[in-house]
């Protein structure tokens, strides 16, 4: 049965594989080589299937080259945009630091000018009282000379009456003695007409003088009033970020000014409340004056309050990229899933760290899982982590100010590569760093 399959088989392959013959000859002999159907048949399977398995193999080895290609372009792509975002947010942090500090000196500047506004506004005050008094020194003078000149007026209607009752002196020398009189009288009415005409015009001078104070006082009121206008302006575009940022940090700004009321609790200086009124009710320039001071005061305590929190990037170097966010994740070891309680940010190795707010340094060493590891504890129960670091350039108990650089990137502690591991923490609870960078973006 099996020979008669094999004959069968043999018939049919030698159709398309008829038997062929090697010769090998050499100089003393000839042989040859019998390649039967079957065996020819089997040749051309395996170099079939090893064509084949070529090809697969080759088409598998382009498909993953091509695609790796895609993947490092996109990535490329990817950290091109994120280069220019940060580029552009730098920028604008730039433009708003320029425009806060142009902001602060236009408010000194107009300060300034209201000093001295409101020392010509002193003045011109005490020039009119000035003018007051002598007017009414006048008008007292005026009245004093008219009562004289009536009593002159009586004195002669007696002498006339005296003279004429009289029967002792003659009429001559009553007549003489009644132009004598007369003359008197007429000199010293002329005299008081001039004194009165002298204190008239003195009089219509000071009113003149009055009414171009009164008019000076209302330009200088008007200037104050867009001096004020323009200062409140600037304290609203000026504090309003500020007190946003913080808010939007997560923090009270009436808790915040407190705290640093507490250390920053005297007065004095150009803040100090202004009180120009000699009355119990101040007048609606002080009170405005004083609501711009108060203004100040809030925008100072602000900007002290900024400096001792986290609103600043730990690297400022380019060439760098954010690989891991705030929030549960995989572990990048496989321990399955856990809380990532800070963001990662990947660099060269030895990129400088700095300080992202003033503080002092609680920890500089290594720490199980960071590895070399720096905190800073700062105002307001505000502490930050600098893990993985490969170099600290702090100590403990070293004071710190943002920007000054406490160690460099690294690879140390549980880490899969070159980065920092950056945090914050409110009263020991782990908060979103971004939230305190991205406050900070239109303002600093």
């Amino acid at each position: 049965m099996l020979t008669r399959l094999a004959y069968r088989t043999h018939q049919t392959l030698e159709r398309y594989f008829p038997e062929q013959r090697l010769f090998l000859k050499s100089d003393t002999e000839t042989r040859f080589i019998r390649l039967r159907p079957v065996t020819q048949a089997v040749a051309v399977v395996v170099g079939g299937l090893a064509l084949a398995w070529t090809i697969l193999a080759t088409a598998i080895l382009l498909f993953d080259s091509i695609s790796a290609g895609s993947s490092r372009d996109q990535v490329l792509r990817q950290q091109a945009l994120y280069e220019e975002r940060m580029n552009a947010l730098s920028k604008d942090r730039d433009l708003r630091a320029e425009e806060a500090a142009s902001a602060q000196e236009r408010f000194n500047l107009a300060l300034e000018q209201v000093a001295t506004m409101q020392g010509r506004l002193l003045a011109s005050e005490d020039r009119r009282r000035e003018l007051e008094t002598g007017i009414d020194v006048i008008q007292n003078t005026l009245r004093h000379t008219i009562k004289e000149r009536d009593e002159a007026r009586a004195d002669l209607d007696s002498a006339t009456l005296a003279s004429t009752e009289g029967s002792g002196r003659s009429e001559a020398s009553r007549a003489e003695d009644t132009v004598a009189t007369l003359e008197f009288l007429a000199a010293s009415l002329d005299g008081t007409a001039k004194e009165r005409d002298r204190m008239q015009g003195v009089a219509d001078k000071a009113a003149e003088r009055t009414a171009a104070i009164a008019k000076e006082k209302q330009e200088l009121e008007q200037r104050n009033n867009a001096i004020f206008a323009q200062l409140e302006e600037a304290l609203t575009v000026s504090v309003e970020p500020l007190e946003k940022m913080f808010t939007e940090a997560g923090m009270n700004p009436e808790d915040l000014l407190n705290s640093v009321r507490k250390g920053y609790g005297g007065q004095g200086g150009p803040l100090t409340p202004i009180s120009l009124s000699s009355k119990g009710a101040p007048s609606a320039e002080e009170v405005r004056a004083n609501a711009i001071l108060a203004g100040l005061d809030q925008m100072n305590l602000y900007r002290l309050a900024a400096f001792k929190a986290p609103f600043a990037t730990p690297i400022t170097s380019k060439g760098v990229r954010w690989t891991s966010s705030f929030g549960r994740r995989d572990d990048p070891l496989g321990a399955g899933s856990r809380m990532h309680e800070g963001t990662d940010i990947a660099g060269p190795y030895g990129t400088p760290i700095y300080s992202t707010a003033d503080g002092v340094v609680t920890h500089a060493g290594w720490a199980s899982g960071y590895g070399r590891l720096v905190k800073i504890q700062h105002a307001f129960g505000i502490e930050t982590r600098y893990g993985h670091l490969a170099q600290i350039r702090v100590s403990v108990g070293q004071k710190v100010s943002r920007g000054d650089q406490i160690g460099d990137m690294g690879n140390s502690g549980r880490s899969t590569g070159t980065h920092l591991h950056y945090e914050v923490r409110i009263g020991g609870d782990a908060v979103n760093p971004m939230t305190f960078i991205k406050a900070a973006k239109n303002v600093f």
